[in-house]
């Protein structure tokens, strides 16, 4: 491959000699003229996977955010294979009192989300694009019920998931996703979606990934003060 050249600053060639590499400036400047990002992208080694972390979860102050898991969109098999997984989140949290939203896509209905996942009675449901805090009452509910911290579930990793966590990060909210609980259609765009969260400015302080045995559930009323203070 072409590349400019740190030493000399001219584009040059790189090559590579058993363990130590090279540069041999080429002749032909014009030969590199449309050399672009998008050559040297085929260069560029995948990162490795992040660390997944273990948390407790305080339900008090949290909720569990089930995005766009409708039949007509979750009908390939990376979508499907989560929704045993979102479920038995969403019934630890329904267990501890948790708050629960759903959202729907543009053209969604609520009888649309996978039967296991249903809604119960009284849970809110948003409709609306990627961003499920845009034109709708997502933060009203969320600080109405004084939550810090979304768990953020569902489909697309790089649609729904990733842009509404983001959403969440930049209002201040802790920001939780079991990556177990996202999915999209091919593998990269999951891998995208947790190094962004990782590694964006918006996100990076704010985000942590986990997977669902990882996650626990502190007693309903357990604060981070009796915590402090061994209680």
């Amino acid at each position: 491959m072409i590349y400019r050249c740190p030493l000399c600053g001219d584009w040059c060639e790189y090559y590579i000699h058993g363990n130590s590499g090279y540069w041999l400036q080429t002749k032909n400047q014009a030969e590199v003229s449309d050399k672009t990002i998008i050559d040297e992208w085929n260069t560029i080694s995948t990162p490795p996977a992040p660390d997944l972390q273990s948390i407790a979860v305080e339900p008090k102050n949290s909720a569990l955010l089930v995005l766009d898991m409708e039949t007509s969109i979750c009908n390939n098999y990376r979508c499907i294979a989560s929704i045993s997984k979102i479920n038995n989140l969403l019934t630890k949290t329904r267990e501890m009192g948790m708050l629960v939203v759903y959202s729907l896509t543009q053209t969604g209905n609520p009888s649309d989300i996978a039967w296991q996942l249903a809604p119960s009675l009284g849970d809110t449901i948003v409709k609306s694009n990627v961003d499920k805090f845009y034109k709708t009452i997502l933060e009203k509910i969320l600080q109405e019920h004084c939550v810090k911290t979304v768990l953020i579930t569902g489909y697309a990793a790089n649609g729904a998931v990733l842009h509404t966590a983001t959403s969440a990060a930049f209002r201040g909210y802790d920001v939780i996703i079991p990556v177990d609980c996202m999915s999209a259609g091919n593998p990269y765009a999951e891998q995208y979606t947790a190094w962004h969260m990782l590694n964006s400015p918006g996100t990076r302080k704010r985000a942590t990934l986990t997977k669902l045995n990882l996650i626990s559930f502190l007693p309903f009323g357990y604060s981070q003060l009796n915590a402090k203070h061994g209680r």
